[in-house]
């Protein structure tokens, strides 16, 4: 975190979505014909109705049990069929309370990363796919599609082509930069490259699974904006990184100093130094554009500058 409370950016109006009544504790929205997402303002599920049952993508524990009363409030139709948008228990964590012995589609790595976990809050998937699965119920069609890694291994691209709506978790935050660490994410070179692939697909509406609002390609392009200027803006830093002066700094060569020979301490120096001055030239221009971006952009930057020494070979 690059500031105190005290000095924390409001929260962009752009970043709200629409208000969560307390009274109920959720929102469900109908997005366009018969496909409905529910949140609590922090977490999204969606769910289709296809007249001949629903297709619920995703069971996040802290929904589930609205995701149940509002499936309940739009149709009498019964759950038939459960994607799992990716492996993470933040998402998936409440699929144990959907009905037993329908189709729970998953990609084979989601498959595989579930059956390792042995989270009985996650049932095991007994559909699976490699590159893309077509998902067709009575009036409603999905397109399940792998594009490779990027936030985990198994991250679904899913489409409903016929409404224009794509919901792709963990990737995008609407009006907000990413959460911590750009989302823990396993690869950061798909993460970016994520929103491009986005963008190939004829969508107005997206469904992101996080913050309490939907997306619009807009969304996607503004996102996309931020990681560029953060990725450019770190290379920029990891050529120019004064080496020397870190290890003076630090004490690394000097037996006198407690620094003397501490690997770590100097790397943390150095991870320092570049996350703070990618910060103070990146966080001026979205830090009352994007909600949280004077929260995490520092963390951002050293999570990404060590994805560019590692993976893309910059500085190293």
């Amino acid at each position: 975190m690059s500031e105190t409370v005290e000095n924390i950016a409001p929260v962009p109006a752009t970043a709200h979505g629409p208000e969560v009544r307390p009274d109920r504790g959720f929102y469900c929205g109908e997005i366009r014909d018969g496909i409905y997402w529910v949140t609590e303002g922090i977490y999204q599920s969606m769910f289709l109705t296809t007249g001949e049952g629903v297709i619920v993508v995703d069971a996040c524990p802290t929904i589930a049990d609205k995701l149940l009363t509002a499936i309940g409030e739009v149709t009498k139709e019964p759950i038939t069929h459960i994607v799992y948008s990716h492996s993470h228990a933040d998402h998936i964590g409440a699929a144990d309370l959907l009905p037993e012995g329908v189709p729970r589609i998953a990609h084979t790595d989601t498959a595989s990363l579930v059956s390792r976990a042995a989270d009985p809050r996650r049932p095991g998937v007994n559909v699976v796919f490699d590159l893309s699965y077509t998902l067709e119920v009575g009036t409603k069609r999905l397109i399940l599609d792998y594009k490779g890694p990027d936030h985990d291994p198994g991250n679904l691209f899913i489409y409903a082509p016929d409404q224009g709506v794509l919901m792709k978790v963990d990737v995008f935050y609407p009006g907000w930069v990413p959460f911590k660490n750009l989302a823990v994410s396993e690869d950061l070179r798909g993460f970016i490259e994520a929103h491009d692939v986005a963008l190939e697909y004829d969508f107005d509406t997206l469904v992101p699974g996080h913050v309490g609002r939907l997306g619009t390609r807009e969304d996607v392009a503004i996102g996309k904006q931020y990681l560029l200027e953060l990725r450019d803006t770190a290379v920029d830093e990891l050529q120019a990184v004064d080496f020397p002066g870190l290890i003076a700094e630090t004490g690394y060569m000097d037996p006198s100093k407690p620094g003397a020979g501490n690997h770590w301490l100097l790397f943390d120096a150095y991870f320092r130094s570049i996350g703070r001055k990618v910060t103070e030239r990146v966080l001026p221009s979205w830090r009352d554009r994007l909600g949280g971006a004077d929260v995490f952009t520092y963390d951002h930057a050293v999570v990404l500058a060590d994805a560019l020494r590692r993976d893309w070979g910059v500085g190293v």
